[in-house]
């Protein structure tokens, strides 16, 4: 896991920081990125892809990062931005705002796929990172552990959906709630479900107002 940050370190780059994002799938709420340079001279034990890991070794692990770690950033784009510029520019500026957060700037950027041309710092983009690299699992674990956090919030201000548990994602539960009670303001309109569902409601209000 520590072969990415190992390489860079012995070609002379000092702050590596490994970026990722959390909630690309769901239909609400909003995208999580965490960025994270971590201390080669502390090794943080257990660190892999957050979706690989229970809640609890994911809370765990969000202690030691931010313990341990030279420095972190953990920022959001919400839903409005991501049906404005679609998911893929929301995450990438997701992420580029968590490497801003950082207390340090890095030198080197580790990316989860994600190509980050648009910065003046050197980036590489690789493919399964949360699996490759240390630095990338650590942040893909603040933005996934985040972004569980806010939507359990969701869950308190908004009851019967079931936010708190499938955390936005399009599982049969809120399929079944987005057609029983609506589209909720943090739902993502151009999300096909969605989408569909507003649709739905245009035409039958659309026909209850022809009736009258």
């Amino acid at each position: 896991m520590y072969e990415y940050e190992h390489d860079l370190l012995n070609r002379g780059f000092k702050y590596i920081c490994g970026v990722d994002e959390a909630g690309r799938g769901p239909l609400a709420g909003p995208v999580f990125a965490g960025a994270v340079i971590l201390d080669p001279k502390f090794v943080i034990e257990g660190l892999n892809d957050s979706k690989k890991l229970t809640p609890q070794k994911r809370l765990e692990l969000t202690e030691q990062i931010k313990i341990h770690a030279l420095a972190y950033g953990i920022a959001k784009v919400g839903e409005t931005e991501i049906d404005r510029i679609n998911i893929y520019q929301a995450s990438k500026q997701a992420m580029l705002k968590a490497i801003a957060m950082c207390i340090i700037k890095p030198d080197f950027i580790l990316s989860d796929a994600m190509p980050l041309k648009e910065t003046d710092i050197p980036s590489l983009p690789i493919i399964k990172g949360d699996q490759l690299s240390a630095s990338i699992a650590a942040a893909s674990i603040l933005a996934k552990t985040a972004r569980d956090e806010y939507m359990v919030k969701m869950g308190e201000l908004y009851p019967g959906y079931g936010l708190e548990i499938h955390k936005g994602y399009p599982t049969k539960m809120h399929l079944e709630a987005i057609e029983k009670y609506g589209v909720l303001p943090i739902h993502r309109k151009t999300y096909k479900p969605i989408k569909n569902r507003l649709l739905q409601q245009l035409t039958l209000d659309f026909g209850a107002s022809e009736d009258e």
